[in-house]
């Protein structure tokens, strides 16, 4: 276990390069789907996320843990980062003005997700599993050949809970990039009645990043050596949530 470097330390990462890649739904034409009183609605909500973001980010105090095998710093371009859903609002403000391109659904709550995460550095690639998955995932491997990283809340959008999704193992084979799964435990949240469990942390909380050793995928790989590392990605993500969680458990 070790502590990362600060955050202007950046490894850096060839990438293979796949041409031809189409990219994602744009914004115009998603929004465009919008009726007038829904885009009023995303206009409000976006306001008031980055508000509260703004607000509590500042005053979270952030400790970040690398396991053996990791990276050396948080800070990896391009790589392939995947979390779980519930942890949107402390890694959102941890990595925030990196350039990070991030999968988002289509759909409205999708919608209004991309444009806070905009507003924070981030960039949208709307698609997902359930809608235009495809269309998303070759965006993600566009923004890879150009150098940036990309980030998976992968048992997004609608669940199961803490079950990861296939799309970076597939990433990782096509592009020859790390997957680097990480958890950040809140020390006092509020948690929301939603399929995720939902937190909102509560200001001057400790927040721990826990990042899991990096996990390479070969490019021969086949469909079983691909369940076999999915397999590991799931393990990797589980084991960063029960290590940083452990870490604020009552006594």
């Amino acid at each position: 276990m070790r502590c990362c470097f600060p955050r202007r330390d950046v490894v850096k990462l060839p990438i293979t390069k796949l041409p031809n890649y189409e990219l994602a739904t744009p914004a115009a034409e998603i929004t465009e789907k919008f009726s007038l009183r829904r885009r009023i609605g995303l206009a409000l909500i976006t306001a008031a996320g980055w508000v509260l973001v703004r607000l509590i980010g500042p005053t979270l105090r952030y400790r970040v843990e690398i396991e053996r095998g990791g990276p050396p710093t948080d800070r990896v371009e391009p790589g392939i980062y995947v979390f779980w859903h519930r942890c949107c609002i402390p890694a959102l403000y941890h990595f925030r003005y990196r350039n990070i391109a991030v999968m988002t659904s289509s759909s409205f709550d999708g919608e209004y997700i991309a444009r806070i995460i905009e507003k924070f550095g981030y960039r949208a690639v709307r698609g997902s599993s359930t809608r235009g998955g495809v269309r998303a995932l070759l965006g993600m491997h566009t923004e890879l050949e150009e150098g940036r990283s990309v980030a998976f809340t992968i048992d997004g959008p609608r669940g199961p809970r803490y079950v990861a999704k296939p799309g970076p193992v597939l990433l990782a084979r096509n592009t020859q990039l790390p997957i680097i799964a990480f958890h950040t435990a809140v020390e006092r949240t509020w948690v929301l009645n939603s399929w995720d469990g939902f937190m909102i942390p509560k200001p001057f909380s400790r927040v721990l990043l826990k990042i899991s050793a990096l996990i390479a995928v070969p490019s021969d790989a086949d469909h079983a050596a691909l369940d076999r590392y999915h397999a590991d990605m799931q393990a990797a993500l589980d084991r960063a949530r029960d290590t940083s969680e452990a870490a604020f458990a009552p006594q």
